[in-house]
């Protein structure tokens, strides 16, 4: 189940999201050497969050890297990726839901709160090991605070998804739901596990920190101007913004 689209337009250019994309595609090619060997590998270990790095526990444990990036990881770790899936599918989520959580605070907000977000995740991660030794990367925890802030601000616009090859619609409060709902599963899942994978808890973690500062960092008079926010929409998004002459 992959998003494509939703149903929600978008009233204002979303600098901030297009620089946070730009600032990942270029990480992963001046830094990352676009996934080669061992320029992805020396990324990860000197730009990731190790957990056990930042409290003194890599000595006493056999770390996957050597001592790397400290609490400067906590920012770091979110514009480094682990493969072309890894950052092409962070992007596109970005892409998706980005534009009109920016559209309900302004650009400069939006950073700000994109990077709390991050952080997070990041403290949700640590929290859930805080002796791993293995770094973490990627942008989908702050991302998923993106998505907490969606979900908060527009239940009932559909989104577009995509399941093999047949499309739908359905409320982002579905979608997003069924998406949190996945990664505390993984999350509980994976709370014994001694290995790398996918960080459920940066997920988690980030999605909750939206949904928690959307609540103090949208700016009301920017938001009404969607009319579609919250529950108490008059009508189906679709039907308007199908019409060409609605969109900006």
């Amino acid at each position: 189940m992959f998003p494509i689209g939703d149903d929600n337009p978008q009233i204002n250019t979303p600098i901030a999201t297009y620089v946070i994309i730009g600032l990942n595609a270029l990480a992963w090619l001046l830094l990352q050497g676009m996934g080669s060997g061992s320029t992805l590998n020396a990324s990860v270990c000197q730009y990731g969050l190790i957990p056990a790095d930042l409290f003194g526990a890599m000595e006493a444990a056999k770390p996957v890297c050597p001592p790397g990036s400290g609490w400067s990881g906590l920012l770091t770790s979110m514009f480094m990726h682990g493969s072309w899936m890894h950052i092409l599918g962070n992007m596109w989520f970005l892409w998706v839901f980005g534009d009109n959580v920016e559209d309900s605070m302004g650009s400069v907000r939006f950073a700000i709160f994109y990077v709390l977000c991050g952080l997070g995740a990041a403290a949700a991660q640590i929290l859930s090991n805080v002796h791993s030794t293995i770094p973490m990367v990627g942008a989908s925890g702050a991302i998923g605070g993106v998505m907490g802030a969606y979900l908060m601000l527009y239940p009932r616009v559909k989104v577009h998804l995509l399941v093999f090859i047949i499309t739908f619609r359905v409320p982002a409060v579905a979608m997003l739901g069924y998406w949190i709902a996945v990664q505390l599963l993984g999350g509980f899942s994976s709370l014994h596990a001694s290995g790398g994978g996918v960080a459920f808890w940066a997920h988690v973690g980030g999605f909750a920190a939206g949904a928690l500062l959307i609540l103090v960092m949208k700016d009301d008079e920017l938001l009404v101007k969607h009319e579609f926010h919250g529950w108490s929409q008059s009508a189906d998004p679709a039907g308007i913004w199908d019409d060409p002459a609605n969109r900006q």
